[in-house]
């Protein structure tokens, strides 16, 4: 259970993030919750604890905790996490860097595939390679990313038709993933090598959440043990090569990997090889998964509540009279932002964020032994009834009304390991709806409701729906 810290670019502006209503603040939040409350998570089995019900049905599990407090222990094997869901506390521990560090097990499971970059790195090396990245992240880049999402957008739609079923899971999947390699890689990539790319990226974001709820996984030789690591490979043999060429050439290409291999330390030393492969590995990542996720489930959800989708469509119609979105309809298109955010409320790209304790240290009046695991469950601590009205229901409306407590609505994070490009991501999501939406009406295929996948994000699963014109 871990929720990776991915880093993409922000847009134009002073270099500050606008507020979760695009200029409307919501009123601060007084935190009204009760003193947190220690528990235990029921249904351990024996020797594996609760990872049958992390592996099964893991929302349902997260579900029951805040019935057993706000700090729940729940055992992974033979190894104890504490789940922590009060806001207070969530606070504490994503910006105490001191007590509370990116190491431990679960990190290093997820450094296996994503390396020792910017979104995984421990505490200690975070704002110096932070600090190397900036260069790549400028807000005057936003216009070409936000060029390419638009272009890669009517691209992905141009090719579908009506009558057809799509997995909008897949498709939105397949969208972000070209809008991240096109960023990063503008030329030395063919189509074919970004769709082999696409492809590992996804058998190993899959194989990921399940090495670090089970880290003894590659202990046992199976078919998707072979599948995971021979994609791995994979990986790691195409981003290799686009490094090479890249740096053979020697040519600014104007793309984030350009600006990658022109960074130089205080000591004018570049970026290896393998600190390359890492950074491109986040950026890729923080891209393709987390947005694509958000795309999905606001279109499942805008299905599944037709009085959201009829005032989303409204929107769209007066503002898109028959043409295509642009970056510049945005601050035009209140309520589609509104959506991305409720769907960012719901299902948060880092849903479930872990730190390790470096030393001894008290929280909520009990004492951890260094080396202790914390799990901040963001997806808990938005659904707090006390925080947020009907909190399991979907509902963009809570934000015009000013329901939102923003210093509890957390989706990207928060301190100074907190998701940079999280108003990349955002705008991104906000321009694939609205051209998604603005066009097609999508009906599922199944009334049956998601059953998330359990994935570095909260993916909704397979998603079929039927195309229809507007």
């Amino acid at each position: 259970m871990s929720g990776p810290d991915p880093v993409s670019p922000q847009p134009p502006g002073k270099g500050r993030e606008p507020s979760p209503g695009h200029g409307r603040e919501t009123p601060p939040h007084h935190d009204q919750t009760p003193p947190p409350r220690h528990g235990r998570a029921p249904g351990a089995w024996p020797l594996l604890g609760h990872l049958p019900h992390l592996a099964t049905r893991p929302l349902a599990f997260l579900d029951s905790l805040p019935g057993h407090g706000d700090v729940v222990r729940v055992r992974m094997g033979i190894r104890t996490a504490h789940v922590v869901s009060h806001p207070a506390l969530v606070r504490r521990v994503l910006t105490d860097r001191g007590s509370f560090d990116r190491s431990g097990v679960l990190y290093e499971k997820v450094r296996a595939f994503l390396g020792n970059g910017l979104a995984t790195c421990p505490n200690a090396e975070h704002r110096h390679q932070r600090r190397a990245l900036q260069p790549a992240f400028h807000p005057s880049l936003m216009a070409r990313y936000a060029a390419v999402m638009t272009a890669e957008t009517q691209a992905l739609t141009g090719r579908w038709r009506p009558g057809a079923v799509v997995d909008v899971t897949e498709e939105a999947f397949r969208l972000t993933t070209a809008v991240a390699v096109r960023t990063l890689f503008s030329a030395g990539i063919t189509p074919r090598a970004a769709e082999e790319l696409r492809e590992a990226l996804e058998v190993l974001l899959r194989g990921v959440y399940t090495r670090v709820v089970a880290p003894t996984v590659d202990r046992v030789p199976s078919p998707s043990r072979r599948r995971y690591h021979r994609a791995l490979a994979r990986w790691r043999t195409g981003v290799s090569a686009i490094v090479a060429s890249y740096r053979a050439t020697g040519a600014d290409h104007g793309d984030a990997l350009s600006l990658l291999l022109a960074v130089r330390d205080e000591r004018g030393r570049s970026l290896s090889d393998a600190e390359l492969g890492d950074q491109v590995a986040t950026l890729v990542l923080a891209g393709a998964e987390t947005t694509s996720s958000v795309v999905a489930w606001a279109l499942r959800l805008l299905a599944d509540h037709p009085e959201a989708a009829a005032r989303l469509h409204e929107e769209l119609d007066a503002v898109l009279p028959g043409r295509p979105v642009a970056p510049a309809d945005l601050p035009r298109l209140p309520y589609t932002g509104d959506v991305v955010r409720e769907v960012l409320r719901l299902y948060p790209p880092a849903w479930a964020v872990t730190r390790t304790t470096t030393r001894e240290t008290e929280l909520a009046g009990r004492s951890l032994p260094p080396g202790s695991v914390v799990v901040c469950c963001l997806y808990l601590l938005h659904r707090r009834r006390e925080l947020f009205p009907d909190a399991a229901r979907f509902d963009p409306g809570r934000w015009t009304a000013g329901e939102v407590p923003r210093d509890a609505w957390l989706p990207f994070g928060l301190g100074a390991t907190k998701c940079v490009g999280d108003v990349f991501g955002t705008v991104e999501a906000t321009l694939a709806l609205a051209a998604i939406a603005s066009r097609w009406h999508l009906t599922p295929v199944s009334p049956r409701p998601p059953r998330p996948v359990p994935r570095i994000v909260l993916s909704p699963g397979p998603q079929p729906m039927r195309l229809a014109e507007r």
